[in-house]
């Protein structure tokens, strides 16, 4: 009888690691399934080009700012100039 209880015991251990290690093989056979497809990448593809296209608007954007300040800071380097000569002159 004791040796049935532990038999029992044992196919009902065997049992529970057999499903245990079935799901996790579905679980990596679906993981390498999904990135051989590239299905499981489209979302991340998307975000980085959607995060791609905010750069390019921002480097854009901080492009035109440094366009205006060098164009501001010539025109005062270039009164600089001006009132330097006219000081001078006048002395």
């Amino acid at each position: 009888m004791a040796s049935l209880v532990v038999a029992l015991e044992r196919n009902r251990r065997l049992t529970a690691r057999g499903r245990q290690l079935e799901k996790r093989l579905s679980e990596t056979l679906g993981e390498t399934a999904g990135k051989e497809s590239g299905l499981g990448a489209s979302a991340d593809i998307d975000e980085l080009q959607r995060r791609i296209t905010l750069l390019e608007q921002h480097l854009a954007d901080i492009k035109g700012q440094l366009d205006e300040r060098t164009e501001e800071l010539d025109a005062a380097r270039a009164a600089n100039r001006e009132l330097t000569r006219a000081l001078n002159r006048a002395r």
